[in-house]
């Protein structure tokens, strides 16, 4: 009883004298949870309603493509703004809304997976602008000596998220028997997504800027101005190159693992629902560590510990599918807890990273120009790996081939940022 009374002690000074820190964890909860009701799920929604290996493709395609014609827009704009959380705010209203539609889409009985890749896309593109538009905003509202802190309390607590409701789903299609039940559940969960994000809306209102930039005049000069300086900040460039081919490396397996995973380790919903729940206790249980490290070791150098911790998880597919099927997915989510424990430096570092050579003037812009080219490789690379994968045999040898070759890829990315921290001091 008495360690009950210390932590809602220690709880409630924690919210006294961290009011920033508890503000963006509740932001943290209603974005995550909304996201992961809509999104962990969608491959299998897809096939429900029909989709074979191209819609499943198209998932990560479609919105990429979207974004790329609108993220540059999306900065200027971004930039010009006096208050920036508007766009956040705006962002997660049709965040809500698109993934509602995406759920209602399995009423319409002609092209049924079509409308659910057309809402998805705009969906995620609307993921793509709150996540840009938060980007931009966290500096004028969170000092550099505190983002540490209060990107670690939203990391814990979007873990916890990322935990509670993967499982939650898992075992609740599992414990489904009918193909419309299931088709039913899905629906449910977009809804209920849609209820989240638009509470975080309303919870953004309370988030306020304390260091807000100037908004920029929208003009051919400015413009050739912030063009100027992209060319001419050669940290950021560097860094940029770095990151997209780490990127490169990591998206390329994305629809890859749902095939390994389904066609063949042959896991069900409920074993599907465990890959991002061990992935997320890994995390969770190593996130304190890693914080403390970023502040003997800064943000830089551990980096490369989150990229060579996805390279393990590359192996565990090819282990996974190479033992005897009964102990093929204990063997992969042996190895994909593993790899993950690394992870939360990616979770944390890699933002602060990018605010380290970001112009402070032309932020929102920078951010725009650095997550196009994340988004260029996003579009390209999951369908990329689907086709090594295919001109591989597109059988259970091509499957381990075309892995081996992006665990190579990841352990050459983290070599080549950890000689980047070597040469820029």
């Amino acid at each position: 009883m008495y360690k009950i009374k210390q932590a809602i002690t220690k709880g409630r000074a924690f919210v006294r004298n961290q009011p920033l820190s508890v503000r963006y964890g509740i932001d943290g909860i209603l974005i995550t949870g909304g996201v992961a009701l809509a999104v962990n799920n969608n491959n299998l929604f897809a096939q429900r309603l029909g989709a074979g290996d191209f819609h499943l493709s198209m998932l990560q395609f479609l919105p990429q493509i979207i974004m790329l014609f609108l993220l540059i827009p999306a900065g200027i704009f971004t930039d010009s703004l006096k208050n920036k959380r508007i766009m956040i705010i705006g962002a997660l209203i049709s965040m809500g809304l698109f993934f509602a539609l995406a759920g209602g889409s399995a009423f319409i009985p002609v092209h049924t997976v079509y409308f659910f890749l057309v809402f998805l896309a705009l969906a995620n593109v609307s993921v793509g602008m709150f996540n840009l538009s938060w980007q931009a905003y966290f500096p004028e509202v969170v000092s550099e000596e505190n983002r540490n802190n209060v990107l670690t309390f939203r990391a814990r607590m979007t873990m916890f998220i990322n935990v509670v409701i993967p499982l939650a789903v898992g075992m609740i299609l599992t414990a489904i028997p009918s193909h419309d039940g299931k088709i039913a559940a899905h629906q449910v969960f977009y809804m209920l997504a849609a209820v989240l994000l638009v509470s975080n809306a309303l919870h953004f209102r309370k988030i306020k800027a304390t260091m807000p930039a100037a908004p920029k005049r929208v003009s051919l000069a400015e413009m050739k101005e912030a063009g100027r300086r992209i060319v001419r900040n050669k940290p950021f460039i560097t860094f940029t190159i770095m990151i997209v081919f780490f990127h490169m490396t990591w998206q390329a397996d994305w629809t890859m693992y749902f095939i390994g995973q389904a066609n063949y380790l042959h896991m069900n919903e409920f074993m599907l629902s465990l890959g991002p729940v061990t992935a997320t206790l890994a995390q969770l249980l190593t996130l304190k560590f890693w914080s403390k490290n970023n502040v003997r070791q800064g943000v830089e150098k551990p980096l490369a510990y989150g990229m060579f911790g996805l390279a393990l998880c590359a192996i565990g597919i090819i282990v996974g599918v190479s033992v005897p099927p009964a102990f093929g997915p204990w063997v992969f989510l042996t190895f994909h807890f593993i790899g993950h424990l690394t992870f939360a430096n990616l979770v944390l570092n890699l933002f602060q990273c990018l605010l380290k050579v970001v112009d402070e003037e032309y932020r929102s812009l920078f951010i725009s120009v650095y997550t196009c080219l994340i988004t260029l490789s996003n579009a390209i690379m999951p369908v990329a790996g689907v086709a090594l994968y295919r001109t591989l045999g597109g059988n259970r040898q091509g499957l381990i081939y075309a892995f081996a070759i992006f665990f190579v890829l990841r352990v050459l990315a983290g070599v080549l940022w950890l000689v980047r921290c070597k040469v820029v001091k």
